[in-house]
């Protein structure tokens, strides 16, 4: 594995100044200068992005979506079941995370949301023409990569950076927050669309109107937690394998995209044979194989969180024990020696 240094560093003295040779640090006024530029760019590059997933959010109706109260409430009631594993995510995590951290990842999710409704959108028509093959390959190829993508960009914006951002389950964490805010606001924009305002004027209840609808929005949302928890514990790894960065992210999106892809291209499907072999009605049905998929890859989540945690305990206890070695080591030096009789 290649160092991290260049070989002149590494040959030469400690006390040797190799300045502008091999290594350098802001010293004159056009390297402050170049280091201010650099994080009014990169401070800019952020605030573009999040200026625009906003004007889009706008554009596409989630801020009157949102804005509207009976959409608003049941959307809060449809992400009730994505909230507690998000929850159950946090509460698994070694370290505690800040809550302005949890909350920003959560709202940049409602935001980058807005770029993948904007590109799915785009390059649904390429696909239409192609039936059911079309339909799998758009799951496959633009929405589950798009929407996995732009919710790890919501970490990768705000979290990822932080230095409360401390271990690799950290990564699932924060992932977990990412897909809340995708699923709050993709529940806001269906249960919007899906509830003729008429119904509403002509005084029927919240939930009447839009029970149906809030009901499947609340059984589908835990999927992007556990997608975008997926994802983001192999950004956590990225974070602390720097040398293999770039593979680790791409296979924690390869498998988030994969297993949000398979959900939607065979909940119809599967929907439809527990239905014709159990005879119950089609929303049981949606909601049983619902349970069962996302149970399944949930397992699989847990294990891995259950095995850095063993791991990280095991790690911790080594660590003490060291210390406490050390410690009386220490102790035993410095006491004095008595007289013998």
């Amino acid at each position: 594995m290649g160092s991290d240094r260049d070989p002149v560093e590494e040959g030469s003295a400690s006390h040797t100044d190799l300045y502008g040779i091999a290594t350098w640090e802001p010293r004159s006024w056009l390297d402050k200068l170049a280091s201010l530029l650099y994080t009014l760019l990169t401070l800019t590059s952020r605030v573009v992005i999040v200026v625009g997933a906003f004007i889009a959010l706008a554009a596409i109706g989630g801020l009157s979506a949102i804005a509207d109260p009976q959409t608003a409430i049941l959307t809060l009631l449809s992400a009730v079941p994505a909230l507690g594993l998000a929850a159950y995510v946090w509460y698994t995590d070694v370290t505690n995370e800040p809550l302005s951290l949890l909350v920003g990842t959560f709202f940049l999710g409602v935001l980058t949301a807005t770029f993948a409704a904007v590109l799915n959108s785009t390059f649904q028509p390429f696909f239409q023409g192609l039936a059911f093959f079309g339909t799998v390959l758009f799951y496959f190829l633009v929405v589950g990569p798009v929407e996995e993508t732009v919710k790890m960009l919501a970490v990768r914006l705000f979290a990822y950076g932080s230095d409360r951002f401390s271990t690799v389950l950290d990564g699932a964490v924060y992932g977990a927050m990412a897909g809340l805010g995708f699923a709050f606001i993709e529940n806001a924009l269906y249960i919007r669309q899906s509830i003729p305002v008429a119904e509403l004027e002509l005084g029927l209840s919240l939930l009447g109107a839009g029970g149906g609808i809030t009901a499947i929005r609340a059984v589908a949302g835990p999927g992007h937690v556990i997608y975008s928890a997926f994802a983001g514990y192999y950004l956590g790894l990225a974070k602390f394998n720097r040398e293999h960065r770039g593979p680790l992210v791409i296979k924690g999106l390869l498998i988030a995209a994969f297993i949000h892809a398979l959900y939607n291209s065979t909940i119809g499907i599967g929907t439809t044979l527990i239905s014709a072999g159990t005879g119950l009605p089609a929303i049981v049905s949606f909601l049983l194989y619902v349970i069962v998929y996302d149970g399944f890859w949930g397992y699989l989540l847990f294990k891995k969180i259950r095995a850095y945690r063993q791991a990280y305990d095991a790690a911790s206890s080594r660590g003490q024990a060291a210390t406490d070695s050390t410690f009386e080591f220490e102790t035993a030096e410095e006491e004095p020696e008595t007289e013998q009789f």
